[in-house]
């Protein structure tokens, strides 16, 4: 019985000492400093990961990854990607770069048809991330996950933005031929623009993944501004239709109208009010014959509440209408002019202040200088088609438009072209794809 009450005496005070030893390191724990904490904390968050185990995603469990452009990319990003089949619980979890504590959003899963082909569209939202900050992501679904990716969000009125003309191909090799030697030159761009006819045929899911092939490791780590072109409309018969591919592939800024979704929007980049336009009302007439004044009444509502100090309008369809090169072409009946297109749109384009306005479609690089009231002027928006970048050329087609100030060289081949804000400064220059420089031009302000 003495030997049982001399036990239990000594573990009732190794009890006591255990209680008053935790309770002396509750009380360190919440005197020590945040620099002591801090080790004690990355380990057990290191342990943490370790004991969840998440098998690697192969490439073809999720294809076309991409970040895509969203109203404020300071604070915000998109992140899609696709699949073959369903996947379980899918999610975007992401890290400010160098520490581990992560956050996860759930991501939505559309299954669409086009084409008679069938793909898994995933879309996750980023939303109160903190300007000017190094982030890494990575898509999870079950228990698998995949490599963690860069993402950086925008901060401060200085940037730089690769800017590529139709990229529409047969061989989307010469595509890439543009892309990636742009990219690996312009590892500090934020983002990239895709000037619409981003493939030739809207409804081949087979050119959209040749599209995304290209500019995936680019993609996966700027986000991309598209525009929709007039070949997005185009149906494996080569019919027009509405564009339902470019349309879910691209989850854009709202523009208010459910009839149009993602097909024109506006972002802000620092001081500069981009304006993405979709200039295929001809084609969508029988399916959409509202959509010219729709948009004119969204563009105005969106100029009047916009404060930035630059404005810039992308439009595929070019706003002058060019003769043929009668060298090419003899005896066609085609003038110089304005288009439809921006018999429409330039006197908004005036009344608003744009500075810079971008358009493609003709597949030819042509600088036209400033541009007001349909003439040569000291002020107004300056005017510049963007090029080609696939191999759908049309050399020496046109010929030159009183208003042109610089052509590239002809039989014309493939360029891009890359904007710089800097300061009071807009500068976009053109380039070949081995780098050669075509033109530089400047607006001050």
């Amino acid at each position: 019985m003495d030997m049982h009450n001399k036990w239990l005496r000594r573990f009732l005070k190794l009890l006591l000492f255990l209680v008053c030893l935790a309770g002396l390191g509750a009380a360190f724990w919440q005197l020590a400093p945040s620099y002591a904490k801090a080790p004690v904390l990355q380990a057990l968050r290191w342990g943490q990961e370790k004991a969840i185990h998440y098998d690697l995603i192969s490439g073809s469990e999720v294809t076309n990854i991409r970040q895509v452009m969203t109203a404020d990319p300071s604070t915000s990003r998109t992140i899609m990607w696709q699949s073959s089949f369903a996947q379980e619980n899918p999610v975007v979890e992401y890290r400010v770069k160098g520490q581990n504590d992560s956050q996860t959003v759930s991501a939505a899963e559309e299954k669409f048809t086009d084409g008679g082909k069938e793909t898994y569209i995933h879309t996750a939202y980023l939303t109160k991330l903190k300007p000017g900050t190094d982030y890494e992501y990575r898509i999870r679904y079950a228990k698998k996950a995949g490599n963690w990716l860069a993402l950086h969000t925008f901060k401060g009125n200085d940037f730089k933005a690769l800017v590529f003309p139709d990229s529409q191909s047969s061989d989307y090799s010469v595509w890439k031929e543009t892309a990636m030697p742009a990219w690996e030159r312009n590892q500090d761009a934020q983002f990239f623009i895709n000037m619409g006819d981003l493939v030739d045929n809207g409804e081949d899911a087979s050119q959209w993944n040749a599209w995304f092939d290209v500019v995936e490791p680019m993609a996966e780590k700027i986000p991309v501004a598209p525009l929709m072109g007039n070949h997005e409309t185009y149906n494996l018969d080569w019919k027009v239709r509405r564009p339902e591919a470019y349309m879910k592939l691209f989850s854009l800024p709202a523009n208010g109208y459910k009839a149009y979704p993602n097909r024109f929007y506006s972002f802000n980049v620092g001081d500069v009010h981009f304006v993405v336009l979709d200039t295929q009302t001809q084609e969508m007439a029988d399916f959409e014959p509202s959509l010219l004044a729709d948009e004119m009444a969204w563009f105005k509502a969106d100029m009047a509440k916009n404060q930035k100090k630059w404005n810039v309008v992308l439009m595929h369809k070019d706003p002058l209408q060019y003769a043929f090169n009668p060298e090419t072409r003899p005896g066609a009946d085609r003038k110089e002019g304005f288009s439809e297109e921006g018999r429409q749109w330039m006197p908004l384009f005036d009344q608003y202040h744009i500075d810079l306005v971008l358009s493609a479609h003709l597949h030819t690089y042509r600088n036209r200088g400033i541009i007001q009231n349909f003439q040569r002027a000291p002020q107004g928006p300056l005017y510049i088609i963007t090029g080609v970048a696939g191999n759908v050329r049309y050399p020496s087609l046109w010929a030159r438009h009183s208003l042109d100030v610089m052509v590239a060289p002809q039989p014309e081949t493939d360029n891009y072209l890359v904007l710089e804000k800097q300061d009071n400064m807009l500068r976009i220059r053109c380039y070949l794809p081995n780098g050669t420089l075509l033109d530089t031009a400047t607006v001050v302000k």
